[in-house]
């Protein structure tokens, strides 16, 4: 969904419930608005868990074989890097 349309939908529920006075047979705008309002909330939510998880330092272990005189030894190192942005579009 995305944070705009997140914040659209909290927009657009807060609007309904709270400045629309029309009467709907069978419709409670009011409802409806504090519904959008939650849609949005939780859209809102969980697009912000989803891109701070993207953002996470990743650990790896590499096997690297190292030669000392005359002998070869295995050795592990561990990679700490960055995962690169996402790409952005339109700019």
């Amino acid at each position: 969904m995305g944070i705009g349309g997140s914040i659209f939908l909290l927009a657009l529920g807060a609007i309904l419930a709270f400045a629309v006075n029309a009467q709907i047979s069978g419709l409670d705008i009011n409802v409806v608005g504090w519904v959008l309002m939650a849609a949005g909330l939780v859209g809102l939510i969980l697009t912000v868990w989803y891109w701070n998880s993207r953002r996470r330092t990743v650990v790896a272990e590499r096997p690297v074989a190292v030669r000392r005189d005359t002998e070869v030894v295995d050795e592990y190192r561990t990679v700490r890097r960055q995962d690169p942005p996402p790409p952005t579009y339109g700019s």
